[in-house]
């Protein structure tokens, strides 16, 4: 996202929750900046760290919209009352609800099959032929091989925990993943 976009995105959603403040309850102003937020996180993957900072910026002037706090006020209290997650916590859950869609065949077929390492042909009986874990597709280009849905799936998929990787309902699958992202935030809050 641009400076420009950033720049553009923000007044909007001063005016949206401040216009919808006098008749939507604070649930609804708080979907309201939810739609607004996560809409085409899939693609952000592997963005710059200098255009993360610059989402977080709108989403951390989101939350002082909502709980009518100032600029000096320290906005993770409201970010953990609200169960928001970071911008990088945002974009990876995205792309693990897809990935999530696309192993259990209910997502486009455009996103296409990720490989699971058990059919792969002609492998050995190891343990990592027995897990349900994608195999990470080799790439060329180092710049943006890595933001490949293929690619950056299967790695965040391979990164989190059997329990969350284990969810039978997409429903479950959805509130382990965002409990196991909160709990990580948390921690390194706590560090």
């Amino acid at each position: 996202m641009s400076r420009k976009r950033c720049r553009v995105a923000l007044p909007l959603f001063v005016n949206c929750v401040r216009s919808a403040d006098m008749y939507l309850p604070p649930h609804s102003r708080v979907a309201l900046v939810h739609c607004r937020l996560d809409y085409g996180n899939g693609v952000l993957v592997g963005i710059p760290a200098h255009l993360m900072r610059r989402l977080q910026s709108v989403l951390n002037a989101a939350a002082r919209l909502i709980f009518n706090l100032k600029r000096s006020d320290h906005i993770t209290d409201a970010l953990v009352r609200l169960h928001w997650l970071r911008v990088p916590e945002r974009i990876q859950y995205k792309t693990a609800v897809l990935s999530y869609k696309v192993l259990h065949d209910t997502a486009p077929r455009y996103l296409g099959p990720l490989t699971r390492v058990a059919d792969i042909p002609g492998r050995r009986a190891l343990r990592s032929a027995c897990t349900d874990r994608p195999e990470v597709p080799c790439y060329k280009l180092s710049t943006i091989g890595g933001r490949a849905f293929p690619v950056a799936a299967s790695q965040i998929w391979n990164s989190l925990t059997d329990t969350v990787v284990s969810a039978s309902t997409p429903r479950s699958f959805q509130y382990q993943l965002k409990t196991f992202f909160i709990s990580t935030i948390l921690y390194l809050l706590a560090l």
